[in-house]
C-alpha cells in the first residue's frame, strides 16, 4: 500500500513542479478524478433548470475536477496551496477563476454568493500539523465557519476524503456541524478495497428534508450507511495525524513516597554523620500542585 502523500510533506512542498506534472499527465488519475467530480457534482444535486451555478472547488490542484464543472455547464472558483499545481492549470488553460490560499486560514469569499462546492482529496490535510503554529482543529474551525458563510442557504458541500481512521472522519465531521452545517457521511462500495469511497455531504442550514443524507452506492446498488464500515477502523483511536513531532511517551506512574521512607533515610544520614534538619510534623508533607 502507497504512503498517504499528507503524511510524507506539506501540499505545498509536496505537490512541487515535478509531483504536479506528473500527477496531471497520468491518464489513470484523470480518470479517477473525474469519476469523483462527476460523483460529487451528483452528490451536489443542483436543481435541473439550466441555469449555470457558480461552484467552489477547494483544492482544485491542476483543475482536473473544474473540467467535470465546465462540461456540466457550471462557473466556478478553483482554491488550491500549491502554486506548482495553479501553474499546470493556468498552463492547461483552466475555465475557472483560481485563488492561491491555505483553506485552513479560511476562504475569504464574500458571504452568501456560492451555489454549491465540492473537494477530492483535500479536506484530510487539515488534520496535518506541518507547521509549529499549526493546530488541526482550529484549522478546521476556520474551514468549516469560512465555508458555511460563503455558501447560500441550503447550498450544499461534497467532500471526497480519505480519512486515517474513523476517529479522524468523525473529527472532521464534528466541526462542520458546529459551523451550523447538516447532513452526514456517504459511503459508496462500503465492502470493497478498491471501490471504497466516502463522501462528506453538507447543507448549510438547519437540518430538513433537503438536507437528508443521499443514498450511497452499493455492491448490489443498495443505500449503504457508514454503520456498515469495518470493525477494524472503529477500534482506530487515532484522530489526527501529526506528521513532524513524535508522540510524547506516556508516564510511568511512580510509587509516592512516605513519611515513613523519608524518616528511615534521614536516620541513615545522621549515622554516617551527616548534618540533617530536625524532624518536624512538616517532613515528608504532601504539597499542592500549584499555589
Amino acid at each position: 500500500m502507497t504512503s498517504r502523500p499528507e503524511l510524507k510533506a506539506p501540499p505545498e512542498v509536496f505537490y512541487n513542479d515535478e509531483e504536479a506534472r506528473k500527477y496531471t499527465s497520468s491518464s489513470r488519475i484523470i480518470e479517477i478524478q473525474a469519476q469523483l467530480s462527476e460523483r460529487a457534482l451528483e452528490l451536489l444535486a443542483l436543481p435541473d433548470d439550466g441555469v449555470p451555478k457558480l461552484l467552489l472547488d477547494i483544492g482544485c490542484g491542476s483543475g482536473l475536477s473544474g473540467e467535470t464543472l465546465t462540461e456540466s455547464g457550471h462557473q466556478w472558483i478553483g482554491f488550491d496551496i500549491s502554486p506548482s499545481m495553479l501553474d499546470v492549470a493556468l498552463e492547461r488553460e483552466a475555465e475557472g477563476d483560481l485563488i492561491l490560499g491555505d483553506m485552513g486560514q479560511g476562504l475569504g469569499v464574500r458571504p452568501g454568493v456560492i451555489d454549491g462546492a465540492i473537494s477530492i482529496s483535500a479536506v484530510q490535510w487539515l488534520c496535518n500539523a506541518d507547521k509549529s503554529c499549526h493546530e488541526p482543529r482550529k484549522r478546521l474551525k476556520s474551514f468549516f465557519e469560512s465555508l458555511y458563510r460563503c455558501l447560500a442557504r441550503g447550498a450544499r458541500a461534497v467532500f471526497q476524503v480519505y480519512p486515517e481512521n474513523l476517529a479522524q472522519r468523525e473529527l472532521i465531521l464534528g466541526y462542520a456541524m458546529r459551523a451550523g452545517f447538516a447532513g452526514g457521511v456517504v459511503v459508496d462500495f462500503p465492502h470493497s478495497t478498491k471501490r471504497r469511497k466516502e463522501y462528506l455531504v453538507l447543507t448549510c442550514g438547519p437540518p430538513s428534508l433537503s438536507s437528508a443524507t443521499p443514498k450511497a452506492k452499493g455492491e448490489d446498488e443498495e443505500s449503504c450507511s457508514d454503520e456498515e464500515s469495518s470493525g477494524d477502523e472503529e477500534n482506530q483511536t487515532v484522530s489526527i495525524s501529526d506528521r513532524h513531532r513524535p508522540r510524547k511517551k506516556q508516564k510511568l506512574n511512580k510509587k509516592v513516597k512516605g513519611r515513613e521512607w523519608v524518616l528511615r533515610k534521614k536516620e541513615q544520614m545522621r549515622r554516617k554523620g551527616n548534618a540533617v534538619p530536625l524532624d518536624t510534623k512538616y517532613t515528608a508533607r504532601k504539597r499542592k500542585a500549584g499555589f
